[in-house]
Parts: structure tokens; C-alpha cells; sequence
């Protein structure tokens, strides 16, 4: 039984279950040729195949993100794609192996950042999850960390608190006035409490640093 036969819609069910239940079996089995078999089908005619494909990718990247890790230019490649689907899924995969990745992501940063400018409410926040976790290398900080805060500046400020709690494994002693000057210029901007209190969190967090 191949592991597309295994997929939701190959099985004519809705919604992600079937694919989140493959990607826990895959992990726990570490099942490369699987991965592998998937990987293929991102470029399957069915764009239902598609779509699960790369689901069932980064659902086992959470898990495991060391086996989808080698595919990294497959996953670079959906950025270009027309199926804004596999953009934004090739993104979360992106992100979910950033750590294991990071030289190579960040010779790509340019199409990583322009994806981010134009994409969906999802591909940008996998763009600032990215964007954060490169942003801890040093070597890496002169170019990454004016693309991170250009994001913090400009996303809707009801992403604001989500974007800043993911920014905070990059902030340091050398970078933190930044970070506190956006949320400070910028909290006034979010409608609801909860919001305020979020980026409250975050701002005593950065006051300890």
C-alpha cells in the first residue's frame, strides 16, 4: 500500500485527519521512503494530492523535522508556485526546518522575503517564525533583522502580539531597544485587551533580557 493511497482524499474524507494520523506514523517509524514518496506528489496532476502531500510533509516535520529536512529545494520551489496551497505549505515546511537549514535558507533569502511580501496571512507568519530563528545567528543578523522589524512595523496590528512572541528567541542585549520601541509605538494601535496584555508579556520579557 503506497502512502498515497493512505492520504484524506485518497481515502474520499474531509478535512486533515487521516493525513495528521500518516505524519505521526511516519515520525514514529522515521519513514524516509515515505517522505520521500510524498515529496514526489507535490507534483501530482490531483492538486487534492497536492495539498496533502504537503500537509502530511510538515504535520511530520513538527514531529520530526530532521526527515523532510534534505528536501529543502523542493520546498524552496513551491515559493514560485501558481498554487498559493503549496506556497504557503512549502513556507510552514520551510520554517519547521529552519534550524537544521539555516546557511541554506539564507542563501535564499531574497525569494523567502519577497514571498513574505506578497503572500498570505499564513505564508507571513511563517516568514516571521523563519525570520526569528535565523535572526539568532549572528552572521546572519545585518540582513535578517531589518527584514524581521520592517515585518513587525508594518503587519496588522492583531497580528502584532503573535508576531513579537515569535520574534523573542532573536532578541538580545545588542537588539532590544528595537523591539521596545516597536511595541510601544505600536500597542496603542490594538482594539482588543487581550491584545495589549500579550505585548505587555512580551515587553517585560524583553526588560529582563
Amino acid at each position: 500500500m503506497t502512502v498515497i493511497n493512505q492520504l484524506s482524499s485518497s481515502l474520499g474524507q474531509k478535512g486533515n485527519a487521516a493525513n495528521i494520523a500518516l505524519a505521526k506514523a511516519i515520525a514514529e517509524a522515521e519513514n524516509r521512503n515515505a517522505i520521500k514518496e510524498l515529496v514526489e506528489n507535490l507534483k501530482n496532476k490531483d492538486k487534492k494530492i497536492q495539498a496533502d502531500c504537503i500537509k502530511t510533509l510538515y504535520e511530520t516535520a513538527y514531529i520530526k523535522p530532521d526527515l523532510i529536512s534534505e528536501y529543502y529545494t523542493e520546498f524552496l520551489s513551491l515559493l514560485s508556485n501558481k498554487n498559493n496551497r503549496l506556497v504557503w505549505g512549502g513556507m510552514i515546511a520551510l520554517a519547521t526546518i529552519t534550524d537544521l537549514k539555516s546557511k541554506e535558507l539564507f542563501e535564499s533569502i531574497d525569494l523567502i522575503s519577497n514571498t513574505v511580501n506578497k503572500g498570505s496571512v499564513i505564508t507571513v507568519d511563517s516568514g516571521i517564525e523563519m525570520f526569528a530563528k535565523l535572526n539568532k545567528y549572528s552572521e546572519y543578523q545585518d540582513k535578517i533583522e531589518n527584514l524581521l522589524t520592517d515585518q513587525l512595523w508594518k503587519c496588522p496590528s492583531k497580528q502584532l502580539p503573535q508576531y513579537m512572541e515569535k520574534s523573542t528567541i532573536s532578541i538580545n542585549k545588542r537588539n532590544k531597544e528595537i523591539y521596545k520601541k516597536i511595541i510601544n509605538e505600536r500597542k496603542a494601535e490594538c482594539e482588543k485587551e487581550s491584545q495589549v496584555k500579550r505585548l505587555d508579556k512580551v515587553l517585560k520579557l524583553i526588560e529582563k533580557i
